[in-house]
Parts: structure tokens; sequence; C-alpha cells
């Protein structure tokens, strides 16, 4: 038997894998509303810097008082770095504020276009190639 009759047979292997992990990866739009944009003030509880994305998770209060944790989704944690913000910025008990996308469920969690810190510095934080762009927010 030739081995050459093998070779396409291990390319289609090879192809199928790789589709696999492409799909595995998401889109903006697979889990994240365009049309719902969020602008979300509150206090930090946890930071996760994580690949393929960081999320950090805040306590939002609402106007009847409610406490509820949201989660955001942050680009990888080189990408954040590469843009100066790193996990040592995101401290538990710290004020922060959201400027993004709420997610297609409804739930609480979202993706972050930008996070402003307690100190007044803005970070660019989504890196989804399909995410829309929102406005930056106005510096405090």
């Amino acid at each position: 038997m030739r081995i050459s009759r093998f070779i396409p047979v291990l390319l289609a292997l090879a192809a199928a894998g790789a589709l696999h992990s492409a799909q595995a990866h998401h889109a903006f739009a697979a889990e994240f509303d365009a049309n719902q944009p969020i602008e979300l003030k509150g206090t930090i509880t946890k930071a996760k810097w994580v690949n393929p994305h960081s999320w950090l998770y805040f306590d939002v209060k609402g106007p009847d008082g409610k406490v509820t944790n949201w989660g955001v989704e942050f680009g990888a944690p080189n990408a954040l770095a590469n843009k100066g913000l790193t996990k040592s910025d995101l401290k538990a008990g710290d004020e922060v504020q959201i400027k993004g996308y709420r997610s297609k469920s409804g739930e609480a969690f979202g993706y972050s276009v930008y996070v402003t810190l307690a100190d007044g510095r803005t970070f660019q934080t989504g890196g989804a190639q399909d995410a829309p762009t929102a406005a930056a927010p106005l510096a405090r």
C-alpha cells in the first residue's frame, strides 16, 4: 500500500480539526447585541485575566437599590497589557465605569468596549474584530 493514498485523508482530517478550533472562538455577534448599548458604574468584585478573553465582574446598584453582579468580557490579557491595562489596575472594591454592549440573552453580562477606572484613566478593552465601535467615554 502506498502512503500517498492516505495524504488526502490526513489533509481532510487536519482541515476538519482546524475548522472546529476556529468555530470554538465565538464572534461578537454570536453572543452580544449591538443594538443594546450599556453604560454601567459599579464596584469591582473580581477580575479574571485569562485567554482568550479576560472578564471583569462588578456590583451595580439599580435605581431600586438592588445590587446586581455584572460580568463583562474584555480582550486577551496581552492585548490589554499592550494598551496599558494590567490586572493590578482592577482591584476589588474600586469603582469602575463600563461602556459596551449587553448580552443577547438579557442576563447581567456584556461586552466591554471601554473601562474607566476610579482614577479617571480610560482603556479600550474590546478585542472582537466584528464588534461595533462605541464613542469613548468622556474624561471625568
